[in-house]
């Protein structure tokens, strides 16, 4: 199966989880705990709790796609602003909003999206915030060196002459033409923004509990790795499956998108 067909079969069992899940993932009790995979009546039997552990994979799918995709379009979106701002305007805008996105690369970005969410408090919605601001600075430095190098252009200088003020040639004439190599990144940073989501549930910091999240699936099952690996190795390969077809969408966007890999 390719990188897409994985992908959309994600989305799909994310979107048709009500559906698919044969129990509720937060209920416990509806079978013995620690039953093996292909029990009777559980595919992959249950977690310690009597929880059905195909149940909660099937939600937990939810959270990581979620978190993924929205901070990454929230990153790709403000990031970009930043980076068309800084690169067409120039001068001491240019300077300030550069400094601002070193002074944020200079952490680790999994330590700034841990910082930020042990400050705001664990949620879906402060994760996908984390992860966005973690991720902003690389749009932005994208985008500014894309806008340089279009404001120099002629269609650039003939919006100029023309009377065109700086809102729409950034808008209607330079951002057209930096979206490609975007859309690339996003893709790829869609596989950064997954591992960052499930170590940030894994930490504690992500989903909340009992919501099945496949990070934080790991870490409960590695309490039981010799008694019933398939708890944290199952959720393992799920994210790891998740990320690898992200990285490789981002490949085959990159060779239509931009075929010279100017990046």
């Amino acid at each position: 199966m390719s990188s897409w067909g994985i992908f959309s079969l994600f989305i799909l069992v994310a979107v048709a989880a009500p559906l698919i899940a044969p129990y509720d993932p937060t209920a416990r009790g509806v079978g013995e705990p620690l039953l093996l995979p292909l029990s009777e009546g559980h595919l992959l039997g249950t977690d310690a709790f009597g929880r059905d552990q195909f149940s909660r994979l099937v939600w937990g799918s939810r959270p990581i796609i979620a978190v993924s995709l929205s901070s990454v379009a929230l990153a790709a979106v403000v990031g970009s602003a930043v980076g068309l701002l800084a690169g067409y305007v120039g001068g001491i805008l240019d300077l300030l909003l550069l400094r601002a996105m070193d002074a944020l690369l200079s952490f680790p970005l999994i330590l700034l999206a841990i910082m930020i969410v042990a400050a705001l408090g664990p949620s879906l919605r402060n994760t996908i915030l984390a992860i966005a601001v973690a991720l902003v600075p690389i749009f932005a430095r994208l985008v500014r060196a894309l806008a340089l190098r279009e404001r120099s252009k002629e269609y650039v200088l003939a919006a100029r002459a023309g009377g065109f003020g700086p809102w729409w040639i950034m808008l209607r004439e330079i951002a057209p033409n930096v979206i490609g190599p975007v859309i690339v990144q996003a893709a790829i940073l869609v596989a950064v923004a997954a591992g960052y989501s499930s170590a940030l549930s894994y930490l504690g910091l992500g989903t909340t509990p009992p919501t099945p999240d496949w990070g934080y699936m790991v870490k409960e099952g590695q309490e039981y790795l010799f008694d019933a690996p398939d708890l944290a190795i199952i959720p393992g390969l799920l994210i790891t499956a998740f990320a690898t077809a992200c990285s490789f969408i981002g490949d085959d966007l990159r060779d239509v998108l931009d075929p010279d890999r100017t990046l």
